[in-house]
């Protein structure tokens, strides 16, 4: 089920961890009301409209639909009487652009509901519902499965981003430490750095809502389901370790860069004084009988010019030996 120009994404209603029927949203208070059933609404980017109609069928508090409908909001989980509002950021990786993308998905979770709301940049939750109707012996279970279904799914592709960053960072360090890194180096390493300082505003506070999920005892998450969420925990913690591995790395990526432009630099600067010394010496030697006095006795003696030609290569030679020796040229 498909309307309001792509908003609902799919309204459905279960029972005994099977599909039993498509709803339209004026329906969807008389499938909470029957015992055995809980209904499950996909919503992408909704407008106020919709939510208000849904939060009039389902009783959601007002702070909470607020939220969902601005969108902007840190991770975090919310206690609203016997149901819970979870915000989740959710990332994807732009190969073309070598760029991250955030969206957010803001999760309404009673015991015979779940409202997924789908902000920016995120995967479509189709292949999640999927999932769930073809194990129903887990479904069985409600919206508490459905919800760990949800943040699987979102943490799971945390791996591939990071993964991605990963490989730009090798990418970096080998062209920092080839010789290869260029004008623009600086400026990927930023741009990687703020990826993954985004990437970590997105788990690290993620690591708190599973960890309280795994200890909600309000009885919305059976103790069935709490193995799950220990697992979607253990992977955020994975991740979030990983996250800060890559940020110490890119640190120190950085600062090799600026320590080795320091000292191609400094290279560059003692070549240029090693040969601009041995020109000054024969500029000295031009410059003295390049004076044109009168009474100069050199300007007059018949093999002058080749003794002086041959005094500067002289002297000239020698320095370059000693400044090549000394590791200037």
């Amino acid at each position: 089920m498909a309307s309001a120009d792509g908003m609902i994404v799919n309204c459905a209603a279960y029972a005994n961890g099977r599909r039993v029927a498509d709803l339209d949203l004026e329906a969807v208070s008389d499938y909470v009301a029957k015992d055995g059933h809980f209904v499950w609404i996909g919503l992408h980017e909704p407008s106020e409209d919709i939510l208000k109609t849904i939060q009039a069928e389902l009783g959601l508090h007002d702070l909470a639909v607020e939220d969902a409908h601005c969108a902007h909001q840190r991770p975090k989980l919310e206690e609203y009487g016997a149901s819970l509002f979870i915000a989740i950021r959710t990332a994807s990786w732009n190969a073309s652009e070598h760029t991250l993308e955030l969206g957010e998905t803001h999760i309404f979770v009673g015991s015979r509901y779940v409202v997924t709301v789908r902000h920016g940049a995120s995967l479509s939750y189709a292949q999640v519902r999927a999932r769930c109707e073809s194990t129903p012996h887990l479904l069985v279970h409600g919206p508490a499965f459905v919800l760990y279904a949800i943040l699987d799914f979102v943490v799971d592709n945390y791996f591939p981003i990071v993964d991605a960053l990963e490989e730009e960072l090798e990418g970096l360090e080998e062209a920092i430490f080839d010789g290869r890194a260029q004008r623009d180096t600086t400026e990927r390493i930023y741009d990687l750095k703020r990826g993954l300082i985004s990437l970590k505003r997105a788990v690290s506070p993620l690591m708190d809502v599973c960890n309280r999920l795994v200890r909600y005892d309000q009885g919305l998450i059976a103790d069935e389901c709490r193995p799950y969420f220990r697992d979607v925990y253990d992977h955020v913690v994975r991740i979030n370790d990983h996250v800060d591995s890559l940020r110490e790395l890119l640190s120190s990526a950085l600062d090799a860069n600026l320590s080795l432009t320091s000292i191609r630099q400094n290279e560059v600067m003692k070549t240029l004084t090693g040969w601009a010394a041995i020109f000054a010496v024969i500029t000295l030697l031009a410059g003295i009988w390049g004076m044109n006095f009168e009474y100069m006795p050199e300007l007059h003696t018949r093999w002058g010019y080749p003794i002086g030609l041959g005094l500067m290569a002289g002297i000239a030679g020698t320095m370059y030996r000693r400044l090549k020796r000394a590791g200037w040229l």
